[in-house]
């Protein structure tokens, strides 16, 4: 028996040392590979409203301009003021382009207190009776949505405003 024990020790001091021999001594450099990444996105997403044929988002290639994104949105209307618009001006991912109505301004005319609801901001919006930041923020995305409002009928479409909120607020907006 003394010779069959001999035997396995031997063998598994053989084995031990050539597992500790193949073994490597340290860390391995593995190669890496370094991939470049641009940060950039090939195809920009652009919010485009007001007087447009079809207001919304729009896709426009990076580097598109204004213009770019104008023409993708269907145009403009026939009531466009774009004389205060840069359609040079290079777009960004994510923004949004306003294109206001001619002669439209959330300022009412001379002598008339109402606002107009085609350009009035959220906040002038706000000053309205029954009218909070929520239902500000629902015109203003109706509006950007669907295009300037062509009557004061138009604001029924936007959720929260029934006949009793149109009553109240017919003789305070002013829709060109």
């Amino acid at each position: 028996m003394g010779s069959r024990l001999l035997f396995f020790v031997a063998l598994v001091a053989v084995g031990a040392t050539g597992w500790l021999v193949g073994a490597p001594a340290g860390p391995v450099d593995t190669p890496v590979r370094v991939v470049e990444v641009d940060a950039k996105p090939s195809v920009l997403i652009v919010h485009v409203g007001g007087a447009v044929a079809k207001p919304g988002l729009v896709a426009v290639e990076d580097g598109a301009r204004v213009a770019d994104a104008i023409r993708v949105a269907g145009g403009l209307l026939p009531a466009a003021a774009i004389d205060g618009v840069n359609l040079a001006r290079p777009l960004a991912d994510g923004e949004q382009v306003l294109i206001p109505v001619e002669g439209a301004g959330s300022v009412p005319a001379e002598g008339s207190d109402r606002i107009r609801v085609n350009t009035a901001t959220a906040s002038e919006l706000e000053a309205l009776p029954g009218v909070g930041p929520v239902l500000a923020g629902r015109i203003v995305a109706h509006r950007d949505a669907s295009g300037p409002f062509t009557g004061v009928e138009d604001l029924l479409a936007v959720p929260g405003i029934g006949e009793r909120m149109l009553a109240s607020l017919r003789d305070l907006v002013e829709v060109p």
